[in-house]
């Protein structure tokens, strides 16, 4: 199913327990060779890549918080001395002045009050990808990093290789000439519209249903929830879940962060966003989608759209859209296979200028510039000018410590880029309606109800 996380890292390097621990110095003081005690919410699943590699980034474990008992077992016997929660609440108040930085690796709908409680309170946060479940959390989750001063970093890896890199310099560089749109798509596509499950079963004694639920609507325990990425209320949908790496390159290369960075008056920078979708329903997200964003000039960068396809490639094929990303990269797209050898082509992304293209592969960690005849003595595999990096997490940890912030750090990068992805789940409720989104403002300013949906219903004692 794909390159292992493992393997792309190769290729782009080039709860209730309680101890005594031994304090920390304050999260603004160590020395640059001094260890971070971290604290990991979120063990089980995609958290044991943290856990199994903390020690090999040279840091102290201090705590470790998982709803799940039973999935975090095995993390959790990996460290039998260091305390164990399941509330992340209770273990940043019970050991506030021992943790110095936070890393969450948790479902998308609980991103956000966990990385604003740990910035409010001084610790540098790591935080995975698609950073928040909605566009207010992004906007907030970036606004407290900027007053906290923290050392952040969202986890889309592909930011951090050498080919990502090389890829922005080509486009600074203007060697695709004037860009004025991009396509990124993504052949999963979303389970679509599913029914409520209604039927009653017992919640298992290892797993903390309510506070699984945090800031979402209480409903009862089932299983069926937990296949959380396609239920609105819990994921960000195949825009979030994969969107956050394939539109990566292209909003980094192409300026669009930006237009976050420089103080603007309200009306002076609006995104237009539009989109298509197979079906509208308040619980799901739509099993396959067309979204389209125009963005204003930048600089001298021209305007640019953005498009979004997401479903089956018969869906994809169906609209013509496979048809077109093939004229544009000259050659077959291969949806067919998700081997080793063809995992790319179900997801990536092509930023299109008038001398030539970027095909960037589904973690935007690997590029091509085409046509490859015209570009055939032209390096791609590392930047000339820009930094190289040590890897997502060892970029953060050295932030931590004082080095230079992160380039997926949540104020410039991260903040920006979520709101600009997470807006397109927006337009997928208000289907043929373009929505402007005023940036400065961070509000639709043409429609009301569009508007509303920036942010959700927080559930008492959970709200932001």
């Amino acid at each position: 199913m794909g390159v292992g996380r493992r393997e792309f890292l190769r290729a782009i390097a080039g709860g209730t327990g309680f101890i005594v621990l031994r304090s920390a110095s304050s999260a603004y003081s160590y020395q640059a060779n001094q260890r971070l005690n971290v604290a990991i919410v979120g063990c089980g699943g995609r958290g044991m890549w943290f856990v199994s590699n903390i020690k090999n980034w040279g840091q102290n474990l201090v705590a470790m918080c998982d709803v799940n008992e039973q999935k975090a077992a095995k993390a959790f016997e990996m460290f039998p001395d260091v305390p164990k929660y399941r509330d992340f609440r209770k273990m940043l108040d019970e050991m506030e002045k021992q943790i110095d930085a936070v890393i969450v690796s948790t479902p998308d709908h609980t991103h956000a009050v966990i990385s604003v409680r740990a910035m409010r309170m001084g610790k540098h946060v790591f935080c995975e990808k698609p950073l928040a479940h909605n566009v207010y959390e992004a906007r907030l989750m970036r606004q407290v990093a900027k007053e906290k001063g923290v050392a952040t970093q969202k986890g889309n890896q592909g930011v951090s290789s050498p080919q990502f890199r090389r890829g922005v310099e080509l486009v600074w560089d203007g060697v695709l000439g004037k860009v004025t749109e991009v396509h990124v798509w993504n052949t999963r596509g979303d389970p679509g519209k599913r029914p409520r499950p209604t039927e009653s079963v017992p919640i298992p004694p290892h797993f903390d249903w309510d506070l699984w639920l945090g800031p979402a609507p209480y409903r009862p325990y089932h299983p069926d929830w937990l296949r959380w990425h396609g239920w609105r209320d819990f994921g960000t949908g195949q825009l979030g879940n994969w969107g956050s790496h394939t539109t990566a390159l292209a909003f980094k290369a192409l300026k669009l962060d930006t237009l976050w960075a420089a103080e603007s008056k309200e009306g002076t920078k609006i995104v237009r966003v539009k989109a298509q979708c197979s079906e509208v329903d308040e619980d799901s997200y739509p099993r396959w989608e067309i979204v389209q964003w125009e963005f204003p000039a930048r600089g001298e960068m021209p305007p640019v759209v953005v498009n979004w396809y997401k479903g089956g490639a018969d869906v994809l094929q169906k609209f013509g859209i496979r048809q077109k990303l093939e004229d544009i990269i000259g050659r077959k797209l291969d949806w067919g296979d998700a081997g080793e050898k063809k995992w790319r082509d179900w997801a990536g992304s092509l930023i299109v200028g008038t001398e030539g293209v970027i095909y960037g592969t589904g973690h935007s960690a690997t590029i091509e510039l085409l046509p490859l005849e015209k570009f055939k003595d032209v390096d791609t595999k590392k930047p000339e000018k820009l930094p190289l990096s040590r890897g997502p997490e060892m970029d953060w940890l050295e932030a931590c410590r004082g080095g230079p912030a992160p380039w997926s750090n949540f104020v410039d990068f991260a903040g920006p880029q979520a709101e600009f992805y997470l807006l397109g789940n927006v337009a997928t409720l208000f289907p043929d309606e373009w929505l402007e989104y005023d940036i400065a403002k961070g509000a639709i300013v043409n429609h009301t109800e569009a508007n509303r949906r920036l942010k959700r219903t927080y559930r008492q004692g959970w709200e932001l």
